[in-house]
């Protein structure tokens, strides 16, 4: 429920703010005075398109702030970052010159999604509603929330297999229209698959062939540094006195043997000795093997050429490496796989296509039947609705033709509507005069109320072109539905407004040069001079108070 609504410099609005409270909330003043301004500020927050000319004359911005009592959905707002103080959250709009921002709770939100949340709260029903209720989409939207839950049951479960047939034929669609694509993608794949198989690349062999290449084309200057290295350390066979590595540690092991035993350090530094010598005789065998071991093969160089010229080739290919050519490999075929299972796919599409497509007509066919029946009840009951409306030759029909399967079902909806018996039923956008469609709306809305509790509901000039009793009427019906939802009224009429638990009067003030509207709340006596005022007479006539005291207590009655 709407707790509180303050409107800041917007149309001829400068400051105004209203406490709608539980019931019937009124909202009265001349032509001019900005109480549709009202129901602007609550059509903003409910999403409604900002236009900059709506911000007051000498105003940077405009700003319209709605305070609601939501303390069942604390989590809901929590989820985006909304604060809540006392069960109740704080929604902003500002209107600027070149952008509007909304919020919720201090958070600043996407208008999508506040608007998305707000509309959950408050309907607003103005002159574009009014055209809106026109429209297919409308019509069925309105028909399809009075049918309840068990049409939305039957709706969930065809959209939910609506999205999986419009998903399982997309990939049907594609696999088919792409047969020759998938044709040509395949041999590509197989002939570089074959052209790997024939090579047989192994893992990191490029790298190993390289440094094998490296090795057979050095091999002279690889046995010339290992001799020498070798020389170095353990001298040659037929030089006998020739210094080496080997001798050297050997004559400072003996030279430091005999010390050992006068002098106990010394014990580690000999065991070092030992060790360095037992190490150099290691890498000099190590050197002797590796010496022996190298020959010259220019067969295997030659060899190595040719294979290092075959893996350039898939590399140049499929990747810079061996290892990304393999991946390349891994990644080819189980694309062939999966192109291969295109035609076994293509048949299980198909069947699961067929198979929801029964579902979806089945399915389809019960909504329609769920639908009819809503139809013929709802229009019977606006039909009463009407007639106690000063309308009692109005028919309203829904008129359900069948089409292409879509979201919502294979229904198209007419709302078909006649104000006189002689008449035709024609579409009730295009017969309809504003004040006719206006009572529609209030009838519809009163029937549809009956499920409803706690939303808002807000009416901009429901009365249009109407007066006396049908204005009564009108009033009466929009109490009612006050009784199980808070309703917001901008009316002209004081028959309407009688009925209000609440009634705000907008009222214009000119300094001469700028004009500008606030809002009061009027009670008891004051509420009274409003009254007569608004039914022609005049504030201190006796007999126009008289009028509207009869009018306040025969609503009350």
């Amino acid at each position: 429920m709407l707790s509180e609504l303050r409107i800041a410099d917007l149309g001829v609005i400068g400051e105004a703010t209203i406490e709608p409270g539980p019931g019937f909330t009124a909202v009265t003043g001349e032509t001019g005075a900005g109480k549709t301004m009202i129901v602007t500020g609550l059509a903003l927050l409910a999403g409604a398109k900002a236009d900059p000319r709506l911000v007051r004359t000498g105003a940077a911005r405009a700003l319209v702030e709605g305070r609601w009592e939501v303390a069942d959905r604390a989590d809901q707002l929590a989820e985006l970052g909304a604060e809540v103080e006392d069960g109740e959250v704080l929604v902003t709009r500002q209107l600027g010159a070149n952008r509007s921002r909304m919020s919720v709770g201090g958070a600043q939100v996407p208008l999508s999604t506040g608007a998305a949340l707000v509309g959950e709260w408050v309907t607003v029903h103005g002159q574009s509603e009014q055209l809106r209720l026109g429209t297919p989409e409308r019509q069925l939207e309105v028909l399809d929330r009075y049918a309840g839950a068990a049409l939305a049951a039957e709706l969930d479960a065809y959209r939910a297999d609506y999205v999986a047939r419009r998903t399982a034929s997309a990939e049907l669609t594609e696999l088919t229209t792409r047969s020759q694509e998938r044709a040509r993608e395949l041999d590509l794949l197989r002939f570089g698959l074959d052209e790997i198989a024939k090579v047989d690349p192994q893992p990191g062999e490029d790298a190993a062939l390289a440094a094998e290449a490296r090795r057979l084309q050095a091999v002279d200057d690889l046995r010339q540094a290992s001799h020498a290295a070798l020389v170095a350390l353990a001298g040659e066979e037929d030089a006998f006195d020739a210094t080496d590595a080997l001798s050297l540690v050997g004559a400072a092991r003996k030279a430091l043997g005999p010390a050992v035993d006068a002098d106990p350090e010394l014990a580690p530094i000999a065991d070092e000795l030992a060790g360095a010598a037992a190490g150099l005789a290691d890498v000099a065998s190590a050197l002797a093997s590796y010496a022996s071991g190298l020959d010259a093969d220019p067969l295997r160089l030659e060899w190595i050429a040719g294979r290092r010229a075959e893996l350039a080739h898939l590399t140049r290919k499929y990747g810079e490496s061996v290892d990304d050519v393999l991946a390349w490999a891994q990644d080819a075929a189980s694309r062939v796989t999966r192109l291969d299972a295109g035609e076994d796919r293509i048949a299980e599409l198909q069947g699961v296509v067929a198979d929801l497509d029964g579902r979806l007509a089945a399915a389809a066919g019960r909504i329609t039947t769920l639908r009819r029946a809503a139809a013929s009840e709802l229009a019977g009951l606006v039909a009463g609705e009407l007639k106690a409306l000063a309308m009692p030759k109005a028919r309203l029909e829904f008129e359900l033709t069948q089409g292409e399967l879509g979201p919502h079902g294979a229904d198209q909806v007419s709302l078909l509507f006649s104000a006189n018996p002689g008449s035709a039923p024609g579409p009730l956008g295009k017969v309809a005069s504003g004040g006719e469609l206006s009572r529609v709306r209030l009838a519809l809305e009163v029937v549809l109320a009956t499920e409803a509790s706690g939303e808002t509901f807000v009416f901009d000039e429901v009365d249009a072109g109407v007066g006396g009793a049908v204005a009564l009427e009108i009033g009466r019906r929009l109490a009612r539905l006050a009784e199980r939802c808070q309703v917001i009224v901008v009316t002209h009429l004081a028959q309407v407004a009688a009925f209000a638990d609440r009634h705000y009067v907008v009222a214009k003030s000119d300094d001469g040069s700028v004009t500008t509207s606030g809002v009061r709340l009027v009670t008891d006596t004051d509420r009274l001079d409003v009254l007569a005022t608004m039914m022609g007479g005049l504030e201190s006539s006796d007999s126009a108070l008289a009028h509207a005291r009869e009018l306040l207590a025969s609503v009350r009655g």
